[in-house]
């Protein structure tokens, strides 16, 4: 397990090295460029369940159970400190890696000088070429420790929840990060809280679908448009307004201060 899951980071990251080059060295968009992978690595996991992974003799394209070494552990003793009891949910140890791993991002982010590199050349390029901040280096780095944390997500659907690797495993993952990262405004604290959210509502929709067949999955996915919409997007549509009164407040505040003065 412990070599998977470094297995898991360093092929995430290596998958990234490519995208991070062609956005460093040659200007490439850096979105068009990894859902154009994405594309191949969908393909390149057909042909390794269909024609290598597979089990001999099975018509599903998925290997086979992982053996319990392979497998994450789950925190049915940490249930039990609560009083609570674990049951058939996929919680299992990947979720304490996902909280150290946030905190460690934090540190590097905000207390690092590479951290202030990465802030600074993803506010302004320019600005930070200018300051001497050297671009391709940053670049290749802040994906390739993306990479890595992106592989790692891989670990509690494949040796977690189903304990085998399918093909599609991930499903939209990718765009659900996407909606967890606006949610949590790209810091750590904020997406560890939109992340439960998402979970609770993935999970919990799941479990509530299969016993009230009237509530459907796609009735999941609209709630969690409709936060994303809330908690989003309508936030630029307050914003402006927002801005004018606190100026006005403040420039008001400054007057009186400046009268009070004199």
């Amino acid at each position: 397990m412990p070599f998977a899951v470094i297995g898991a980071a360093v092929f995430g990251a290596a998958w990234a090295f490519i995208p991070a080059w062609l956005q460093a060295k040659r200007g490439s968009h850096i979105v068009i460029t990894t859902i154009m992978f994405n594309f191949i690595g969908a393909a390149l996991m057909v042909y390794l369940l269909v024609h290598v992974l597979i089990v001999p003799g099975k018509m599903a394209p998925e290997t086979r159970t992982f053996l319990p070494g392979g497998q994450l552990p789950k925190l049915d003793w940490l249930m039990a400190l609560f009083g609570l009891k674990l049951g058939p949910a996929p919680f299992n140890v990947s979720f304490i890696i996902a909280l150290v791993m946030c905190f460690l991002v934090w540190l590097l982010i905000w207390r690092t000088k590479l951290g202030y590199e990465m802030r600074t050349l993803g506010i302004s390029p320019s600005a930070a070429v200018y300051a001497g901040i050297p671009y391709v280096r940053t670049v290749i780095i802040a994906m390739l420790i993306s990479g890595g944390l992106a592989g790692m997500m891989s670990l509690n659907a494949v040796m977690g929840a189903s304990a085998r690797l399918q093909v599609e495993f991930v499903g939209g993952a990718g765009f659900v990060g996407i909606a967890v990262s606006l949610m949590g405004r790209s810091h750590p604290v904020g997406i560890i809280l939109a992340a439960l959210l998402f979970g609770i509502l993935y999970q919990g929709g799941g479990d509530l679908s299969f016993e009230m067949p009237n509530i459907t999955r796609d009735m999941i996915v609209v709630i969690q448009g409709l936060v994303i919409l809330f908690a989003g997007a309508l936030e630029y549509m307050l914003r402006p307004a927002m801005v004018r009164i606190y100026q006005q407040f403040a420039s008001g505040k400054q007057a009186g201060q400046t009268l009070a003065g004199k």
